[in-house]
């Protein structure tokens, strides 16, 4: 007899995703101030910890390639990729610096700096989150379950509200390609075409809190 089998992984993913449209506003709106700053010369750095790296990475690759139709390349990084510097980095200052030192010389006013990670506690993200709102840029962040560390020290997260990592990640991908869809979209209605500046840091936003179960999408009080 053959084994059956477990369907549960795709019990629980079907489930999270559920509540996960929720965020499709935010991610839209994530997608066309992107194309708003990449248009006006910023760029997009990402970063991420084992299998959120191969996430970030994913979506760096589908803004300088493309994600479905032909369009220009826009700028965007995924400081995990370059590992001769994280390895130096790492050696010469602790792990905690990889990605804020990179983030450091890389980044500038305006630019976006977006984080993933299924825990939201990972020590070389939050260092980066830091240094990136001293250089003046906007945070983002994709997590797991609210409230963690990352989700509090974002201007504004995603928290994906699951159990399991896997499936956390999962859903990070799915708001990687609903990004990506919302960024191309924009750049087809003229978004990107230099003539938008982008909002400032200041400006309010239209997210509050989604609680009952589902994805949090958080912005952080100005100050």
């Amino acid at each position: 007899m053959k084994p059956v089998t477990d369907t549960a992984h795709c019990d629980d993913l079907m489930k999270a995703l559920e509540t996960f449209r929720a965020c499709g506003p935010l991610i839209g709106r994530w997608g066309t101030e992107l194309a708003r700053r990449l248009g006006t010369g910023s760029r997009l750095l990402v970063a991420g910890n084992g299998g959120s790296a191969a996430q970030a990475q994913h979506l760096t690759a589908e803004l300088v390639g493309r994600y479905r139709d032909d369009r220009p390349p826009f700028s965007a990084v995924a400081l995990h990729a370059d590992t001769s510097s994280t390895t130096a980095i790492a050696n010469d200052y602790g792990v905690q610096e990889v990605f804020a030192r990179q983030t450091a010389a890389h980044g500038r006013p305006g630019d976006v700096l977006m984080l993933l990670s299924t825990s939201g506690a990972s020590a070389n993200l939050l260092s980066a989150a830091d240094r990136a709102h001293r250089l003046g840029m906007t945070v983002w962040a994709l997590t797991g379950r609210p409230p963690n560390p990352l989700q509090l020290g974002a201007d504004e997260a995603l928290c994906v509200d699951a159990p399991v990592a896997a499936t956390v990640q999962e859903l990070h991908l799915v708001a990687v390609h609903m990004l990506c869809e919302a960024f191309d979209r924009a750049v087809e209605r003229g978004e990107a075409d230099g003539r938008t500046r982008p909002r400032a840091d200041g400006e309010p936003g239209d997210v509050g809190r989604l609680l009952g179960g589902a994805p949090v999408a958080w912005r952080k009080e100005q100050t």
